[in-house]
Parts: structure tokens; C-alpha cells; sequence
């Protein structure tokens, strides 16, 4: 039960990491800037790790594997940056449903087809309902009742966050794979989030961003920003601990009821407030990711 709770309060973390880059983003300028300075600081955490745990010759047999499987990173840069572009514009609960929803899609797809040399897993009548419950509680959770339209362009940028979450899904293959060869998914977590480092500094570098954190409205920049980096740092190294120990179903289930939880807390916090909806379309997507990979 323990560990399970591990996995709950790692999900938990989840829309926090979202709320700190997203107040990073005020302080360097950009999305891309802020993404930068979490990329960077969740590669500094995994390379300590790996020091400790005397894995980081393990990172350097990346260099003789097939180029695809370094693509993780470059998926997860698009995926965070999207993030932190969506919630100002949709909330944390939206932030957080629409890319499970572009998981759970693509994932099916990855599955049955066997994309980035993973697993067949042919799609079956209760994963097929599994995913339509999973959707069902999407759209409960992005519907808006007649009397308060939705912003402008927000099916746009729900189309989006479903993208990123496909995207999300294809670096979790990627990366499973580049994990299995070198033996660990830490170091495989170590090149990823370096390869998105790289990436990060090379757009960066293309729009002129200088390293800077102003003060907003002349109040100090506060301490929690920088921490975006590492609870995504964390966020990877508790499921990589966790899968082995629990199993990999439960692991994404307590996370992902974890992660809920905080997106609701986050919404309510800063004033967005939830509607009972969105609950219920909340325990839609777990029933429906629980029919899918618990049964």
C-alpha cells in the first residue's frame, strides 16, 4: 500500500510542475525559455543520481544505438512547452485530461502495430471500451455548460494538448526501448531529458533568448519556479522504481489518480474552480484507464 501511495503522490506532483513553469515563463520571457531552465535542472538531478548510483557510464553506450531512439527527448520538449502553453489558456484539469486522451489513442495504435519495436498488444473488446470510456470522460471534462462559452480558439488548442499527449505516449515507447538497451531507465531518462537540453538551447539560441528572471509587477521571483525540472525528474524516477515493485498497470493507475487530484486542487486554487462535470468526467478516465490496464 505503501508504494502505491508513492505512485499517488508522484502523480500529485504532476500539475504542480505545470504551475511552476508556467510562472517561470512569466519570469524568462518565453515558453521555450522556461522549458529550457526545467529541462536543464531535471538533467542535472538525473545526472546526480546517476553519479550516485555509478550509472552514468551506462548513458554513454547511447551513442552507438539507432538515432530513433534518442527522438524521446525532442517528444518530451514539444510536450512540456505545450503544457505550459495550454494551461493559462484551458486550466490544469484540461492541461492534464487532453493529452491522457492523445495517450490512450496513440498508445492503442503503438500497441496493436508494434511502433518503436514495442510489444503487440492487439486491441481487445475491453481495451476498445476501456478507451471509449476514457474519452466519454474527456469530453465531460472539456464541455462547457451554454451559458459560459468556451475562450476563443479553445478547441484549437484541445486538439493540441490531445497532440502532445500522443506525443507524450511515443516518448514513453522511446524511451522504453532505450531503457531496455542500456539496461536501466535511469540513464535512459538521463538522455532524454539531455537530448531535450540540447534542443532547448539550439531554439533558444535561434531566438535570441538571453538568460534572464525578471520580477513581475517589481515582487521577487519566487523560490518554487525552479522546481519544474525537478519534480519532472522525480515524476520519472518513482514510476521507473515503482514498475518493478507494483507492476506497471498500477503504477500508471496511481499515478494518474494522483495526478487528477492535484489538477483539481490546482484549478480550485487559482480560481477556476471545477464543475461537477469535470469530477465526473475525472472518474470516467480512471474507470476507463483501469478497464484497460488492470483487466
Amino acid at each position: 500500500m505503501a508504494w502505491v501511495l508513492l505512485g499517488v503522490l508522484a502523480g500529485f506532483m504532476v500539475p504542480w510542475q505545470t504551475v511552476a513553469n508556467n510562472r517561470l515563463r512569466l519570469s524568462t520571457g518565453t515558453p521555450y525559455s522556461a522549458s529550457l531552465v526545467s529541462f536543464s535542472v531535471g538533467t542535472a538531478g538525473l545526472v546526480a543520481v546517476c553519479l550516485v548510483l555509478g550509472l552514468l557510464s551506462d548513458a554513454t553506450l547511447a551513442i552507438s544505438l539507432p538515432k530513433w531512439m534518442w527522438l524521446g527527448g525532442a517528444f518530451g520538449v514539444v510536450a512540456l512547452t505545450g503544457n505550459i502553453l495550454l494551461f493559462p489558456r484551458l486550466g490544469a484539469v484540461e492541461t492534464v485530461v487532453l493529452p491522457i486522451a492523445g495517450q490512450i489513442l496513440i498508445g492503442l495504435v503503438i500497441d496493436q502495430f508494434g511502433w518503436f519495436h514495442a510489444p503487440v498488444q492487439h486491441l481487445t473488446l475491453i481495451r476498445g471500451l476501456g478507451a471509449a470510456v476514457v474519452m466519454a470522460g474527456v469530453l465531460a471534462c472539456v464541455g462547457r455548460p451554454s451559458e459560459a462559452q468556451a475562450p476563443r480558439g479553445a478547441w484549437g488548442w484541445r486538439a493540441a494538448g490531445i497532440v502532445f499527449g500522443a506525443l507524450i505516449a511515443c516518448q514513453a515507447a522511446v524511451n522504453g526501448q532505450l531503457g531496455k538497451a542500456l539496461g536501466s531507465p535511469i540513464p535512459a531518462a538521463l538522455i532524454s531529458f539531455a537530448v531535450g537540453t540540447a534542443l532547448l538551447l539550439v531554439v533558444n539560441a535561434a531566438l535570441r533568448w538571453r538568460p534572464r528572471a525578471e520580477r513581475i509587477d517589481e515582487r521577487p521571483n519566487p523560490w518554487w519556479m525552479w522546481l519544474g525540472g525537478f519534480i519532472g525528474a522525480t515524476y520519472v524516477l518513482v514510476n521507473a522504481a515503482l514498475a518493478p515493485l507494483i507492476g506497471t498497470g498500477l503504477t500508471v493507475m496511481a499515478g494518474l489518480a494522483g495526478l487528477m487530484a492535484g489538477s483539481l486542487l490546482v484549478d480550485r486554487i487559482f480560481g477556476r474552480g471545477t464543475r461537477l462535470a469535470q469530477v465526473v468526467g475525472v472518474l470516467l478516465i480512471l474507470g476507463g484507464v483501469a478497464a484497460m490496464r488492470l483487466i
